[in-house]
């Protein structure tokens, strides 16, 4: 049985999924860690069209998640090939399909981890 926190948590993965897979963010994957010795419980990956549709995708998260009482604890856009949101709990990692390809960060966190949910 999930507690409270843990239903909230999930409830926001399932909302950031959303809103990439309305944006148009494809190959969207989401890695729970709880339990896990990682810096947050969920990782949400994207796949953006370009690096500017990967800025965009940031913004429109922005735009739904801040007025909704989400805390970005830090974001770093610097390179719009792979932007990554520190939400506390959860990191979303936003990449353009070379870098997703290179980085492969799905296959680390699964070789170190456990549990992947790709959507489709």
């Amino acid at each position: 049985m999930l507690d409270k926190q843990q239903e909230s948590l999930q409830a926001l993965v399932k909302h950031i999924t959303n809103i990439l897979d309305e944006k148009k963010a494809n190959d969207i994957a989401t890695i729970d860690l709880q339990g896990k010795d990682y810096i947050s419980q969920f990782v949400v990956i994207a796949t953006a069209m370009a690096g500017k549709h990967a800025l965009s995708l940031l913004n429109y998260l922005k735009e739904e998640l801040k007025p909704k009482g989400v805390q970005f604890y830090a974001v770093d856009e610097d390179n719009e090939d792979w932007i990554i949101i520190d939400l506390g709990e959860i990191m979303v990692h936003i990449f353009t399909q070379n870098h997703r390809n290179k980085y492969n960060l799905e296959e680390f966190l699964a070789k170190t981890f456990v549990k992947s949910n790709k959507e489709q």
